[in-house]
């Protein structure tokens, strides 16, 4: 993993340091700690600007800083005996441990020292070894430190594998060489007597243990660099295991007939693993300095600065800092296969090879396979070269037997991942990979038995995917820079197919019903699975990638074994499959033509039952926060009126006999009224206020208006928090006036609350009754009494004029602190629809996410003129889209290009970033307002 040669030195450097210990007598403290700190500095300068202005790769600068920290270190060492002379017989050795030790060092890393003593430390040994701390504490260093005698060592070190490692890395810095020789020897004989395996197992947990904690995917769109999975500490892990195994310094020891375990790396994965430990360590190195700390996580705002500062630039349509993050996550998944390939032949090595079991029946030696430690494995002469489809072969057998792949099985794969593109055209392969990809049709018991996520991530991570379907390969590793999408495409694919085999399973009954019940009656299954599979597979390439995914599916489709009917199912899944969220979460579903205009296109149930159990796994698997109880319910709603529709029930458009029902069941509930009070409630409502909740809802409304009326209440707030939806209804009652749904979202922004959706209805009688839906910042009902209290007082003040919203908004933006999505840039954009309602004309707004953005927009709309019907509020990740209905003021749709014009440019300024913010904030969660 690393050379012994002597690091390149800088001769001013080290004559500077020598003359800070002089052969007479050693200067005073302060003097010394002076002519250090400066030393240090210009340590710190020279290997910065070797690395940024000279061009060196972040592991030549790491081990140029470390052979510099070893000449101050050293002088240091020598500085405090001469200040405080041991005895004759103290035998002291400073030694490097860690990463240090490997003779690596990152800018901002801590030095790790191990102190080794002859014996018992003596007074003075205590002394000197507390003033270098001390003397590195006061310069500003970060230090690891131990005082140990070689018995200790040895002792610490059965009792800790963590110590066990770090002694593996220690090395001899200065002091009593011989000492030190010594403990190495003492160290090998122990790690010898104690046999390799229970160090590999303690090695392979502690990863394990980490990977839980950071990612198991080394595809996370921030990854920690050195933490992550693929990422330098698992390269060190193998560095760990193959020192502990057969001594060896670096990959390039194990290549070749006579290497140590019989060549167990080939020369060219040698290579990558030594490319990968160089781009890690630039990375590393790049992500300290933009940091200015020993920062490991390469987080939204370091992406583009780091990319940028590597030499990415845009390429086409894609940007430089997706280009990077694409090339980064290619060379983490190199780490994650070169440890598949490594790994498997260390614990051979160390442990001898893998029992065949005796019992392996004849169907499966038949097959090519065998069984080894309860596991499946390639049998001698049956892997893939001599074979190719034994690649989809052996994991259909692991599958319909229950086993799991032996790490050599994963060792051939990964090695054989070339030979997925002789499997193209192959009908027997292409019938064997849907069989992988869509599991068993048959029931086991009362429940499927599909894990078919499971093997299309292993044929993903093995290479296998990409090479056997080459439109798949070009989405391996393609992040989008953007907080939504937690994953890269790839990976999103497979966790969307996971979702799907858990809603065949039934595991999602509670949180998705619908799709849990429609899956059952779903005819195109195999379809559903692959346009699964393909319904992101041109992103990344510029475009409407929908659009180019439709494309490809229809030659995907025949080359895996599809009819002609299920291709053309696909490439109509792929086409619309944003369909219902675009319009579930964007759209007025109250809005009779949208429900109609969606049927039109949807045209058949099948279509409709294929889309909506597609949306639910497709949502599901984009991030754990972007499925909650609101969007679930809109979807519901939207999936039961377009089926209404598509089944020949009730039309749409029979609104009167819609709404008469909706009457007479609101009438029923409201028993205990006077009949004067309850008819005079009943004719309050426009047509779309019946047409907008659900009786229920409607209930609540007139027991409040009627007890507002009764107390003659110019303003009634009232807040039910609804948990089955995930929301808290505020329903606000008052005299409508222009700009009154603009102070409303001011109030629940400084309230802190996050609207998700919100209706504007004037009654008959001139009065407002304006509903929001909120949640809190973890997407639950905002319930809590004294927030419910609070969020009353603020709506109250606001709308009396007591509240200054601007000013208000702006403080709880200069509150929050700038996050790492600031980096992400979103342009404005306004788009006007007078098509997709018979009444409204529809305003799309896009922007960047921040306090008060609806405030501002509303604000605008309504100088404009315009009456706000209803509001959609969406969040992607830091960009909002919301969509307003509105109308002029003689309730009629704005057809005048002049007046659209206006309002474009009112509503693009709105979007700007007020002037008094330092920068564009980062919502976690939609901030009340947009």
């Amino acid at each position: 993993m690393y050379d012994m040669l002597t690091t390149p030195k800088q001769p001013e450097i080290a004559a500077a340091l020598a003359e800070l210990v002089p052969l007479g007598d050693p200067p005073p403290r302060d003097v010394a700690l002076a002519g250090f700190r400066r030393q240090l500095g210009r340590i710190q300068s020279y290997v910065q600007q070797r690395f940024e202005r000279d061009g060196l790769n972040g592991l030549t600068a790491a081990r140029l800083h470390a052979g510099l920290m070893d000449e101050l270190v050293n002088s240091l060492f020598a500085y405090a005996l001469a200040m405080l002379p041991l005895e004759e017989r103290d035998r002291l050795a400073m030694a490097a441990t860690g990463g240090y030790g490997r003779a690596t060092l990152a800018p901002f890393s801590d030095i790790d020292l191990l102190f080794l003593t002859g014996g018992k430390a003596s007074l003075k040994m205590d002394r000197a070894v507390e003033f270098i701390l001390y003397f590195l504490w006061d310069l500003g260093l970060k230090v690891g430190h131990a005082t140990r005698s070689i018995p200790d060592c040895l002792d610490e070190a059965r009792k800790d594998v963590t110590i066990r490692t770090s002694l593996l890395d220690a090395r001899c810095l200065t002091g009593d060489r011989a000492l030190f020789a010594d403990f190495q020897k003492a160290f090998r004989a122990d790690c010898a007597a104690d046999g390799p395996g229970a160090y590999i197992i303690a090695k392979q947990a502690e990863r394990a243990a980490r990977h839980r904690r950071f990612g198991e995917t080394p595809f996370m769109v921030e990854p920690n660099v050195k933490e992550g999975k693929g990422g330098l500490r698992d390269l060190q892990t193998l560095y760990w295991l193959a020192r502990y195994v057969f001594n060896t310094f670096a990959m390039t020891e194990l290549v070749g007939k006579d290497a140590p375990g019989g060549g167990i790396l080939t020369a060219t994965e040698a290579r990558s693993c030594k490319r990968a430990w160089e781009y890690l360590w630039s990375v590393r190195f790049h992500l300290h300095y933009v940091a200015g700390r020993a920062e490991e996580r390469l987080t939204f705002d370091f992406q583009p600065v780091v990319g940028a500062r590597m030499g990415y630039t845009r390429h086409g349509r894609q940007d430089g800092v997706e280009r990077f993050m694409r090339h980064y996550f290619l060379m983490v998944r190199e780490v994650a296969r070169v440890t598949g390939v490594l790994e498997p032949a260390l614990v051979r090595a160390a442990l001898g090879p893998p029992a065949i079991a005796a019992e392996t029946d004849a169907a499966l030696v038949e097959a090519g396979f065998v069984l080894a430690d309860g596991k499946i494995l390639f049998a001698p002469g049956h892997d893939p070269e001599t074979d190719p489809a034994s690649i989809f072969r052996i994991l259909l057998c692991a599958r319909d037997r229950g086993l799991e792949l032996h790490p050599l099985a994963l060792r051939t794969l990964i090695r054989s991942a070339p030979l997925g593109a002789e499997l193209r055209g192959d009908k027997k392969a292409a019938a064997m990979f849907m069989n992988l990809l869509c599991g068993q049709e048959e029931h086991d018991g009362d429940e499927r038995t599909c894990d078919s996520a499971r093997w299309l991530g292993l044929l993903n991570e093995t290479g296998v995917l990409g090479r056997y379907l080459p439109d798949w390969r070009r989405i391996v590793g393609q992040m989008q820079f953007d907080t939504y999408h937690v994953y890269t495409v790839d990976v999103h694919t497979v966790h969307a197919i996971r979702v799907l085999n858990t809603i065949e399973a039934g595991e999602l009954k509670e949180i998705a019903p619908v799709a849990t019940d429609l899956i059952d009656q779903v005819q195109s299954r195999r379809a559903l699975y692959v346009a699964l599979l393909l319904h992101d597979i041109a992103k990344g390439r510029g475009g409407d990638h929908s659009v180019l995914g439709a494309e490809i599916a229809l030659y995907v489709g025949p080359a895996l074994g599809l009819s002609a009917e299920e291709t053309e199912m696909v490439s109509w899944l792929v086409l619309h499959h944003l369909m219902l969220t675009q319009t579930a979460f964007s759209r007025d579903i109250d809005d009779p033509k949208t429900i109609l205009d969606l049927a039109d296109t949807i045209q058949s149930p099948e279509r409709l039952r294929l889309l909506l159990v597609l949306t639910v796994s497709d949502m599901r698997a984009v991030s754990p926060k972007v499925w909650n109880g609101w969007k679930a319910t809109l979807l519901r709603e939207l999936y039961a009126r377009v089926a209404e529709v598509l089944e020949g029930g009730l039309s749409t458009t029979e609104r009167d006999t819609r709404i008469s029902r909706v009457k007479e069941v609101v009438a029923s509930l409201l028993g205990d009224w006077p009949e004067l009070a309850r008819e005079e409630f009943l004719s309050l409502g426009y047509p779309s206020y019946w047409l907008g909740f659900d009786p229920e809802s409607i209930e609540r409304h007139a027991r409040m208006i009627r007890d507002a009326k009764q107390r003659s209440a110019p303003l009634t707030v009232h807040a039910e928090p609804l948990p089955a939806r995930a929301v808290t209804e505020v329903v606000v009652y008052t005299a409508d006036h222009a700009g009154l749904f603009s102070r409303i979202a001011g109030a629940l922004a400084i309230a802190g609350a996050s609207i998700v959706d919100a209706r504007i209805h004037t009654l008959t009688d001139g009065m407002a009754l304006d509903t929001f839906w909120i949640q809190d910042a973890n997407g639950g009902p905002y319930d809590a009494p004294h927030r419910l209290a609070r969020l009353s007082s603020l709506i109250e003040q606001a709308l009396s004029g007591r509240l200054r919203l601007e000013a208000e908004i702006r403080k709880a933006t200069r509150s929050l602190i700038p996050g790492r999505m600031r980096a992400i840039h979103v342009p404005p954009r306004v788009v006007v629809d007078n098509r997709a309602s018979n009444r409204h004309t529809v305003v799309e707004v896009n922007g960047r996410d921040r306090p008060g953005l609806l405030h501002d927009v509303t604000s605008a709309i309504s100088a404009q003129g315009l009456q706000i019907a209803s509001a959609h509020v969406t969040t992607y990740g830091v960009r909002a889209v919301d969509v307003f209905y509105v109308k002029d003021v003689f309730g009629m749709k704005v057809e005048n290009e002049r007046k659209l014009n206006q309002l474009r440019n009112a509503l693009l300024e709105a979007l700007s970033p007020s002037v008094d913010d330092p920068a564009p904030q980062p919502p976690v969660k939609r901030r009340a307002v947009a």
